[in-house]
């Protein structure tokens, strides 16, 4: 899994309805291991209640990253 670039940070955290700091800091700290990187969206998800869509946008952003390695 890569590092995902700041314009990409911005692509989900700008998305409507998801809370900014939460997918901005999230991103930018996950890591390079995906598995890692879902159990702790899970995690996260429910310690701050996060919105479906600032799941939504964290969950399609590691799949981007796994996706696309490099």
């Amino acid at each position: 899994m890569r590092t995902l670039t700041p314009q990409e940070i911005e692509h989900f955290a700008s998305r409507p309805g998801v809370k900014r700091i939460a997918v901005e800091n999230f991103l930018m700290s996950m890591g390079t291991d995906t598995t890692n990187a879902f159990n702790n969206l899970a995690l996260d998800s429910k310690l701050y209640k996060w919105n479906v869509a600032t799941f939504e946008a964290i969950e399609a952003s590691i799949y981007l990253a796994a996706r696309t390695i490099g």
